[in-house]
């Protein structure tokens, strides 16, 4: 065969070597935004050589391996000893250990740790988005455990360490520990107070035995788990160890790994307790106050993770037409090809921009901040994570034939894209929240109107899109059939006022234009072809500065 049949050209190079946080404009900017200049140096640092090794051929190696050899249930061993272990590649260890040593558990208690973390978790997940899992329930685990001081000093230094250990030991034998959670059973699902686990009580003040079945149980190699089951008093909130205090393994049989659409290199399981040692976090039927606070973490983190899927989906789109030549030309510079990225990257500019926001409400801790968080994350969560498979779908198809090849890397984004939308509560969840908290929470609309209203008279189009939100809100006439209607129009309201308070102004014209002013089709790609879509497109593009 003649050698020259074999001449590679207008191929694209890899988009490796790079500096995931650096290139990120929107992201370096919510950066310097929202944390104070005292703190700004060490936490600019400290992302910088976190996006270095996201960016890195190594880590994108990682999470190729990681995803290739998923995760394999040890039921028993060779004896026929139950054990219930969960063996992972050792690329997934390497991910994990990376993730926790950058502080990507610890946000609770450092100078603007929950912008920190966010913005960490937003640039390493895009190496390999599974390992987010462990990462998120163990860093979401604090709230729920401080309602009992005492379980909070035993586990909150473990928690929130920069040391990964992995195998199984009692937690007072490990600098750092992971925390997994169990609430949702094949009789309910997202309905917990269904919950059929019983909690049987102990002569040992808060001790219990559980037993049940857990349906999901996220992150099953953990070494600690929030879950929920039926006490005396009521659905409680308790704290199941893997390895109890003597060593002894408690009882946890896992009896399945979940076959998943995406998220392979993560394990999910189904759990037996039966006769399971635990400790209640918490007071007695008081199960779902006890761990809101840590799914509201986690709802979050399902926000910030799809706006890493969204921005490492647009980054290869951009890098791929920045490349690669068609029609005479580079794809960049056809009109129809930048409409389509510009539309993109308005996508994802806008669900980080308002993912940071959310982290930085967390920092600044007010009562009116609480509040705002109250409406804004359910509604980000709705919104984002839906916005998130279209997106990835989308630029997937940028890259034609290539990106429908598992070398691109860009099938796995796509599979991974409907998970956080479905994890954490999916849509009618999150939307029936927003209702609740308009409903009976009226301090919380108020905040949210408050942050939407900075924003006002600067864009005739955000002043409309206001105006008509609050004739929605006024009318409560058959209110739960429209919520999903209402809560997106929440979500693209609040995102158009942040893009106006702090985008470019091609940014902010573009998005209200499209998504506040109907000035665009039902595909992307269809935005008006004034706008400046060529700054749109390059302030997107991953080179950094």
């Amino acid at each position: 065969m003649a050698a020259t049949t074999h001449t590679v050209t207008n191929q694209v190079p890899p988009l490796v070597g790079y500096d995931v946080f650096a290139a990120d404009r929107a992201l370096s900017e919510a950066v310097e935004r929202h944390i104070e200049p005292g703190v700004l140096p060490v936490a600019r640092e400290e992302l910088g050589e976190l996006g270095r090794s996201a960016g890195s051929a190594q880590a994108q190696a990682w999470g190729a391996q990681a995803n290739e050899h998923p995760p394999v249930l040890r039921t028993h061993d060779r004896y026929g000893n139950r054990i219930d272990e969960v063996e992972f590649h050792p690329a997934w260890h390497r991910l994990l250990g990376h993730a926790v040593a950058a502080g990507l558990t610890d946000a609770w208690g450092r100078p603007a740790g929950h912008v920190r973390r966010a913005a960490g978790f937003l640039v390493w997940t895009q190496a390999e988005a599974g390992h987010g899992c462990p990462l998120s329930m163990t860093h979401a685990a604090v709230p729920a455990l401080r309602t009992d001081p005492v379980l909070a000093a035993e586990w909150e230094p473990r928690l929130t360490a920069y040391v990964y250990e992995e195998g199984l030991r009692p937690a007072s034998e490990k600098a750092g520990v992971l925390f997994g959670m169990g609430m949702t059973e094949k009789q309910g699902g997202t309905d917990v107070r269904s919950n059929t686990t019983r909690a049987e009580p102990l002569a040992g003040d808060g001790e219990y035995l559980l037993t049940g079945h857990k349906w999901f149980c996220s992150a099953p190699m953990s070494d600690g788990f929030l879950v929920l089951a039926q006490a005396p008093g009521g659905l409680s909130c308790f704290l199941v160890p893997r390895v109890l205090p003597d060593g002894s393994r408690n009882v946890f049989a896992i009896q399945r790994l979940k076959d998943k659409l995406g998220n392979r290199s993560n394990a999910s399981a189904e759990v037996e307790f039966d006769g399971t040692w635990a400790r209640r976090v918490g007071e007695e039927g008081r199960g779902v106050r006890t761990i809101i606070e840590m799914v509201a973490a986690t709802r979050l983190d399902c926000v910030v993770g799809s706006a890493a899927l969204m921005r490492q989906a647009v980054a290869q789109a951009i890098h791929h037409a920045t490349y690669r030549s068609a029609f005479g030309g580079l794809l960049t510079d056809k009109p129809l090809m930048r409409n389509v990225l510009a539309d993109l990257a308005l996508e994802s500019e806008a669900a980080t921009v308002l993912a940071m926001r959310l982290a930085a409400a967390y920092d600044t801790d007010t009562e009116e901040e609480r509040a705002f968080l109250r409406i804004a994350v359910p509604a980000a969560k709705y919104w984002v994570t839906k916005r998130c498979t279209p997106v990835v779908g989308e630029a997937l198809e940028c890259l034609g034939g290539n990106g429908y090849v598992e070398e691109s890397g860009m099938p796995r984004l796509l599979r991974e894209a409907p998970l956080n939308s479905i994890w954490e509560g999916s849509g009618n969840v999150q939307a029936l929240d927003v209702l609740r908290a308009l409903q009976r929470e009226p301090q919380a609309l108020d905040a949210f109107l408050r942050e939407v209203g900075r924003a006002r008279g600067a864009d005739h189009r955000l002043d409309a899109a206001i105006k008509d939100l609050l004739t929605e809100l006024a009318d409560l006439e058959g209110i739960e059939a429209r919520a999903r209607r209402l809560v997106e129009r929440m979500a693209l309201v609040l995102q158009g006022s942040l893009l106006v308070r702090w985008a470019p102004p091609e940014v902010s014209d573009a998005f209200c234009a499209s998504r506040l002013g109907g000035d665009w089709g039902t595909a992307f790609g269809t935005l008006p072809h004034s706008l400046g879509l060529a700054s749109v497109v390059a302030r997107a593009r991953p080179v950094a500065d």
